[in-house]
C-alpha cells in the first residue's frame, strides 16, 4: 500500500506537515469565533441605535401632531376672539328692539343665530351662569359688587357681559356682578 502524504501550506515554521496535526486550524477557527462575536456585537448595536432611531421620530412625530393641534385651536381661538364684540353688537340690538314682528328685527336675529351657529361649529361655547350660581374666578370677571341679603357671599347677582370657551380654555369670562 502506498502512503500519500498530504502537505499543508502553513505559515509557521514549526507546524507539523499534516493538516489534521496543524496548530493553525484551531487559531483559525478561534478568529472565525471572535470574528463572529465582534460582528453580534455590532449587530446588537447597530439594532439598538435604529431601534432608538425609530423610537425617537416616533415621539418627534406624536409632538409634531399635538403642536399643529395646538396651533389650530390657537388659530380658532384667536378668530372666534375677535368676533366675540361682532356678536355681542347683535344681542345688544336684539335686546333694544321693542317690536319683535319687525322684519328688521327678525333679520337682526337670524344674523345672531347664524353667528352663534358658526361660532358653535368653531367649538366656541357659551359660558353658562346664571344669577344665584357661586362665582368662579376662573369663569367670571366681576366688574362691580352689591349687597343683597337674598344671594351669599361671592354670588353671582346679574349677567352682564357672556363669556365663552373653546376646548375647556376660557376665551372671555363672564362680566358679571358680584354679592357680598
Amino acid at each position: 500500500m502506498e502512503h500519500s502524504e498530504t502537505k499543508h501550506s502553513c505559515e509557521h515554521e514549526n507546524c507539523c506537515e499534516a493538516e489534521t496535526h496543524c496548530h493553525c486550524n484551531a487559531n483559525e477557527a478561534s478568529d472565525v469565533t471572535d470574528e463572529t462575536t465582534d460582528f453580534e456585537v455590532k449587530y446588537h448595536e447597530m439594532l439598538d441605535r435604529y431601534q432608538r432611531c425609530l423610537a425617537e421620530f416616533d415621539n418627534y412625530r406624536k409632538r409634531t401632531v399635538k403642536e399643529m393641534s395646538s396651533r389650530y385651536d390657537d388659530g380658532v381661538r384667536a378668530s372666534c376672539e375677535k368676533l366675540l364684540p361682532i356678536v355681542d353688537n347683535f344681542e345688544r340690538a336684539i335686546n333694544a328692539c321693542e317690536n319683535t314682528e319687525d322684519n328688521f328685527y327678525q333679520g337682526v336675529a337670524m344674523i345672531a343665530r347664524q353667528f352663534d351657529t358658526v361660532l358653535a361649529d368653531m367649538g366656541l361655547m357659551p359660558i353658562a351662569t346664571e344669577p344665584g350660581e357661586e362665582f368662579d374666578i376662573n369663569l367670571h370677571y366681576a366688574v362691580a359688587h352689591i349687597q343683597d341679603e337674598n344671594l351669599g357671599q361671592n354670588t353671582v347677582a346679574e349677567i352682564l357681559q357672556k363669556g365663552y370657551t373653546h376646548k375647556d380654555k376660557t376665551i372671555r369670562p363672564s362680566m358679571v356682578k358680584v354679592a357680598n
